[in-house]
């Protein structure tokens, strides 16, 4: 244990004991509230409010506020909060993370700290407040609704208002669901949101209010599994398929091998040996000079990393990674002509996600089904820094402790552990290890076999689809029935039926991993469950009449069976947890065990292991294998049995294992971090810019000192040196032509005129043309138009922006061969290219400000928010004037366009739908008395500047 080990966990203690003391004061008054009417509860909610509004902390109404819900959970819902629930609500009322165990209560715990905080959520005229309400985060839909159905009787009894946002909801009930107290939803609909909302180009457009106060339910999955997940918004397509194709079919002949090491790699020229090596665990492959020169061969090209052919390096890393790496019915599955990634943690299939930097699109050719092309990032933020930006941010799991250092390191968030209602029962024995992988899957198949015929439960736990297949074929043969819970749509669909059922007697569950399922095990079944089944069986519809009249004879008869099969279960050890390998994380095995001894009830748990397992083979093989050499020989009982191995050693170096992949995960999340803190910081100043110009703020000043700036980096470019003789007046007054009225001319210009005094007197002179072109135009159009124009440029150029930034940190890592830290040198580079993007934001204004003609129309029927799948409408029509050349009146067109580009999507690892495509950049021919001014869009048609293309 490290030293900030212990000291989190002398923090713990200190803080549980605090909230201990707490416990007794809230229980105080529940005699009190005991006698007062519904009314009266809710009239002193409101006091409570009242009072926080004058100034009281909610700390010191968090005893009152406890009580009321506790008394307002027995009215509504018949259940009283535990003294443990008590502590929990501190605790995630304190920005601290609850441990609690699974089937103790956190969905009811959460509404503790809920209405607590909702007291803020309001302001004097009992509006929604800036910066007010609660946001419960889950991890899917379906929880999300579950839970504030759940829950809302006792929010409605002490007049809390309770909102879900959903997927694929429309903009109004968002806002809605946003005005609430306190809204459920997913961590990604969360996160999308903020980015729509910094797309919107009105601020009433924007839905959410704030980060206030956020809980996040099951917090080691969002926060930890998921935290290297960005959330992108994407644009139209960019790259063509037919290369994805062409390597899949290279890497089909590129050779595989693997380096040796120590005296042997000397003495070799492995670089000769092989195309590439595929490396498992962390899944990347280093291509050979062998394996350069073929695949150059093969696609006619002299030198693959030069300048032309470069782009092609990436798509080989990616076939390549594909082909060796990425395996079907493990990290993928193909449904439907699709692929789609399988989740690790959770065995399920994570729906709209897609890998990145064209990996899903080489899996995609190596599969041979239709490639859904690459898309051009519009918005992006990783769960990291999104979840950072709430005020204060708590979570509740049954599984946080094994990664305390890495959630108090990254989002400062202490983890607590929650003492369980009544004490844990369940016997977890020590792992059985095996030699070979054939004789742990023998073991494995007779103990449930062997479980299941005396009644009791088996849930088995496997870490793919591919394994959970294999041994319910196994069970098959030797005729165990039983039902498989998987990423697969047939099983998938069937996932609550299954969980309902999976706890009754003699009943195999096979389940890809259990995490995140949201859904407890009881033991005996789900007398609710079984009565839904039996009701949609008999063919009956939820919500009818039949419906109704049957439910409550079944679910009475239901329950009675349940209270039967349930101590028939009892009786023979409770649930049995199988685990058929170690996952990466000790978390993970400790969610699969949690499945098993809620409320106090028998369980119990072992995991069965073999030499030959992922974990072991990639982390500890070489010193398992020497253990199992030389202190033990496979031994076989009288059947011919491979008998297991218990030791000690084994145990350490598997426990090692684990630990080693923990770090290493942590390490790569933390380095994924420090690169998003790069974006991150961009991100809010840009962000910042576009709140203050929707929310109204006069950007005159602004504007009037950036054109300065413009004007006098336009002269930077054509008066370089101290003297006349070495400045290009004419190209200069050229381009001050293409952009404002100036009021001066070449010959204006007095010889011998200072470098310095020119520039001032040209910064004056653009800030007194603004002056007249407010004149011209009036306060109120001149501030609209502003406001117009600023958001068409920073919205175009922030995209182009974060396109650069991503091949930017594509390329990075190859400044490690020449001895610079990439993640100095991509500060480095990204604050050059941030600060030339604040540039040409200015410039582009400056460019635009002077030659819009405006024609006001009357106004049109306010257009949805970004995403919303509909065209916008504009009031007014601006047309480019001053003569400029055709390629500019394309690009004021462009920035005139449709506010908010229709049909946008959003993705997680790049889930994409397409937005309408962005303005075509023609390419002409130049007059030859015609000049291209240095920041003007190159003729070629590339889209970048004349000065950074042709001009260069």
């Amino acid at each position: 244990m490290t030293i900030l080990d212990r000291a989190l966990r002398v923090g713990e203690s200190k803080k549980f004991k605090a909230f201990e003391k707490n416990v007794a004061r809230i229980n105080d008054y529940e005699p009190e509230l005991e006698l007062e009417s519904d009314d009266e509860l809710r009239a002193r909610y409101e006091a409570l409010r009242e009072r926080h509004l004058d100034g009281e902390p909610l700390d010191e109404l968090l005893f009152e506020a406890f009580a009321l819900t506790r008394e307002a959970g027995k009215r509504a819902l018949g259940q009283r909060h535990y003294d443990v629930q008590l502590i929990g609500g501190m605790v995630l009322h304190d920005g601290s993370i609850a441990e609690m165990k699974t089937g103790e209560g956190k969905t009811l715990s959460a509404t503790l700290p809920i209405v607590l905080n909702a007291l803020a959520s309001r302001d004097e005229d009992g509006h929604p407040a800036r910066g007010g309400g609660v946001h419960l985060v889950t991890v899917n839909d379906y929880l999300a609704r579950r839970d504030a159905n759940w829950m809302k009787p006792i929010y409605d009894l002490v007049g809390v208002t309770v909102g879900t946002i959903q997927s694929g909801m429309n903009d109004i009930d968002k806002q809605e669901a946003y005005s609430r107290d306190v809204v459920y939803g997913t961590n990604s609909e969360f996160g999308f949101d903020y980015l729509r909302d910094n797309l919107a180009d009105a601020i009433e457009r924007k839905a959410q209010r704030g980060h206030g106060y956020g809980i996040v339910d099951e917090v080691d999955n969002i926060l930890i599994d998921e935290a290297r997940t960005p959330l992108i918004i994407s644009g139209q397509p960019e790259q063509a398929a037919d290369l994805y194709y062409k390597f899949a079919k290279l890497a089909r002949i590129m050779e595989p091998g693997k380096k040796p090491e120590g005296l042997e790699a000397k003495s070799k020229d492995w670089e000769a040996e092989f195309d590439f090596e595929p490396e498992e665990k962390h899944k990347t492959v280093a291509v050979s000079e062998k394996g350069v020169a073929k695949a150059e061969k093969f696609l006619g090209v002299d030198n693959l990393y030069n300048a032309d052919s470069g782009h092609l390096v990436n798509h080989l890393q990616q076939a390549l990674k594909a082909e060796s790496l990425y395996k079907r019915d493990v990290d993928y599955a193909v449904i439907d002509g699709q692929v789609k990634i399988i989740d690790e943690f959770t065995g399920r299939i994570l729906e709209g996600r897609r890998w990145s930097e064209g990996l899903h699109q080489a899996v995609e050719a190596k599969e041979g089904v239709a490639i859904q092309e690459e898309n051009q990032t519009v918005a992006t933020i990783t769960y990291q820094n999104y979840f950072r930006r709430y005020d204060k941010l708590a979570g509740m799991t049954g599984t946080a402790l094994t990664e305390a250092t890495e959630f108090m390191k990254i989002y400062e968030l202490q983890v607590v552990e929650i003492p369980t209602n009544r004490p844990m029962v369940r016997r977890d024995n020590n792992d059985q290890i095996y030699k070979t992988k054939e004789g742990k899957w023998s073991a494995v198949a007779r103990e449930i076999e062997e479980r299941s015929k005396t009644g009791q439960p088996v849930l088995v736990g496997t870490i793919s689809v591919e394994v959970s297949e294999l041994l319910s074929s196994e069970l098959t043969k030797r005729g165990v029935k039983h039902t498989v819970l998987n990423a697969k749509p047939e099983h998938a669909e069937r996932e609550g039926e299954i969980i309902a059922e999976a706890g009754a007697p003699g009943a195999v569950t096979i389940a890809t991993n259990m995490a995140g399922r949201g859904v407890d095990i009881k033991l005996g079944g789900n007398e609710e469950h079984l009565t839904q089944l039996e009701l949609t069986k008999r063919g009956l519809e939820p919500g009818t009449d039949e419906w109704d009249k049957a439910w409550d004879e079944l679910y009475q008869q239901m329950e009675a069976q349940v209270v039967t099969d349930r101590e028939r279960v009892m009786e023979v050890g409770g649930l049995f947890i199988l685990g058929t390998e170690r996952h990466e994380s000790r978390r993970i095995d400790n969610q699969l065990r949690g499945r098993s001894g809620r409320q106090g009830d028998p369980g119990e748990s072992r995991f069965y292991l073999s030499a030959e397992d992922d974990l072991v083979r990639l982390f500890a093989g070489d010193r398992i294998y020497r253990i199992l050499d030389n202190k033990f020989l496979a031994q076989e009982d009288d059947e011919g049995n491979e008998m297991p191995i218990e030791h000690k050693m084994l145990t350490k170096q598997i426990e090692g294992a684990q630990k080693k992949v923990e770090d290493q995960n942590f390490l790569q999340r933390k380095r994924v971090l420090e690169y998003d803190d790069v974006m991150n910081q961009q991100r809010e100043i840009i962000y910042e810019y576009r709140d203050r110009i929707l929310e109204g703020e006069d950007m005159s000043g602004v504007a009037r000192s950036q054109i300065a700036d413009a004007i006098e980096r336009l002269c930077g470019d054509y008066m370089a040196g101290d003297y006349q003789e070495d400045w290009d007046l004419d190209a200069l007054f050229t381009q001050l032509e293409q952009i404002y009225p100036s009021s001066y001319d070449v010959d204006d210009i007095a010889e011998g005129e200072g470098r310095e005094a020119l520039i001032e007197k040209l910064r004056a002179d653009v800030v007194d043309a603004y002056s007249e072109r407010e004149q011209e135009l009036g306060d109120e159009l001149m501030r609209a138009l502003e406001r117009f124009m600023l958001l068409q440029i920073i919205d175009n150029r922030w995209r182009e922006h974060l396109h650069d930034m991503d091949y930017l940190r594509e390329g990075i890592h190859l400044r490690g061969f020449a001895q610079i830290d990439p993640l100095v040198a991509y500060k480095n580079e990204g604050f050059e290219m941030f600060t030339e993007l604040m540039n040409n934001i200015w410039d582009e204004f400056a460019r635009y400000i002077f030659n819009v003609e405006v024609s006001v129309e009357p106004e049109q029927p306010a257009a949805p928010r970004w995403g919303a799948g509909q065209n916008t409408t504009s009031t007014a029509s601006l047309n480019y004037a001053g003569g400029h050349s055709a390629q500019g009146r394309e690009a004021i067109a462009a920035a005139a366009g449709s506010a908010v580009p229709a049909g946008v999507a959003e993705a997680e690892f790049g889930e994409e739908e397409v937005i309408n495509p962005l303005p075509v950049v023609e390419t002409r021919r130049l007059d030859e008395n015609e000049k291209l001014g240095r920041n003007d869009p190159c003729w070629c048609g590339s889209g970048k500047k004349f000065k950074k293309c042709h001009g260069a």
